[in-house]
């Protein structure tokens, strides 16, 4: 599931700078997919050797296919260009962290813990995705109710009022949460809910402004009414690296 949304969300996200900054339409084939392989080869990492193929762990498969990534496809890049933009090599390296990266450190929490915490690998993923599901659906509410002040003009309906009540509700649901499963202690879900909260926002707004920047609504049509894969996971890929960092400093 994780490498369709790797590819779909690069497809979008190169369609997307590509309007905005038309040079990065001319890079050539093996920059195009050779920087998706890249991508998805952290994916593949991040398994943390709990998947394999027969008896080859494809956190191996994962390393060392990137290695060979690294060496050749810039080589690639420099033969198959007449001239190399550093600009396009820039666009090429922040969507590796922005989607892949953040896609692999999402896995790298499901895959990370050891049998005697095993039920972190769950709870922790889950944290992410409910506190962002809760999130979303209380700062609209909070928002169409007293929403007056714009957060910000790159999303002109959020409202601060109903981002910040968005925000706490979803600690408070979390930590109730939290409470009654025992799964995690209730300071630690506080604290990596709003976490997600804010981060996931504003990876809704940095989406919002590239698809302002290429003049589109959406960021791609392959859910009928609900965008493209960027549009469904763009608060998910700022809400899993903050909180993934908050695990790996605190946890």
């Amino acid at each position: 599931m994780f490498s369709i949304i790797n590819f779909g969300a690069w497809v979008e996200y190169q369609k997307l700078v590509s309007k905005f900054n038309p040079g990065y339409h001319n890079i050539s084939r093996a920059h195009r997919y050779g920087i998706m392989v890249a991508g998805w080869c952290l994916l593949l990492f991040f398994t943390n050797y709990s998947l394999k193929i027969s008896t080859i762990a494809l956190t191996d498969i994962g390393f060392w296919t990137g290695i060979f990534f690294m060496v050749v496809l810039p080589v690639i890049m420099f033969i198959d260009s007449k001239i190399v933009f550093l600009g396009n090599i820039i666009y090429s390296i922040v969507g590796l962290i922005y989607i892949s990266l953040s896609l692999g450190l999402f896995i790298d929490l499901r895959t990370h813990w050891s049998e005697d915490v095993s039920s972190l690998s769950y709870t922790i993923p889950l944290l992410i995705i409910f506190s962002l599901w809760i999130n979303d659906t209380m700062a609209y509410i909070v928002g169409s109710i007293i929403g007056k002040t714009p957060l910000s003009k790159i999303s002109p309906k959020k409202t601060w009022e109903g981002t910040i009540g968005g925000v706490l509700l979803t600690i408070a649901v979390i930590c109730l949460v939290a409470y009654a499963t025992k799964r995690i202690s209730i300071v630690d879900a506080g604290f990596m809910s709003g976490i997600a909260a804010v981060t996931g926002t504003v990876g809704d707004l940095f989406e919002s402004k590239l698809k302002r920047m290429a003049g589109v609504k959406d960021s791609g049509n392959i859910m009928p009414g609900h965008g493209g894969f960027l549009d469904r996971f763009d608060s998910l890929l700022f809400a899993s690296v903050f909180v993934w960092l908050y695990v790996s400093i605190v946890l």
